[in-house]
């Protein structure tokens, strides 16, 4: 899935930068200035849901990045879960592209 959404969203212009662990992405989210967070909720070491609770209280620019959840877990109950941990979005794998590029335009409040 993460191979197929950075080619995807690398397709129609958005500049992507993939990590393969939570740790990974936290170092990216330091680093990098990043528009949204795009995460699996099924890591290994760090699930999603510890990776976006740890996010929001970096005080920093990154504790505000607009995120969307992706999981393998579609029930109502995964959503609230999602969002309550703090993200904005909760997407359901597999996640047709468009809904992903449509997903992400509404966060980053541009077209891509």
């Amino acid at each position: 899935m993460r191979e197929l959404a950075s080619t995807v969203l690398a397709q129609v212009g958005a500049k992507v930068k993939v990590a393969a662990s939570a740790a990974e992405a936290l170092a990216v989210l330091r680093q990098s200035n990043v528009d949204v967070l795009v995460s699996d909720t099924g890591m290994s070491e760090m699930d999603g849901y510890r990776l976006i609770r740890q996010v929001r209280t970096i005080a920093q620019a990154e504790s505000s990045i607009p995120a969307i959840a992706l999981t393998a877990y579609a029930a109502e109950s995964d959503q609230k879960q999602a969002l309550s941990a703090g993200f904005q979005k909760h997407l359901a794998k597999p996640v047709e592209p468009d809904e992903l590029i449509q997903a992400i335009a509404t966060l980053v409040k541009r077209p891509l």
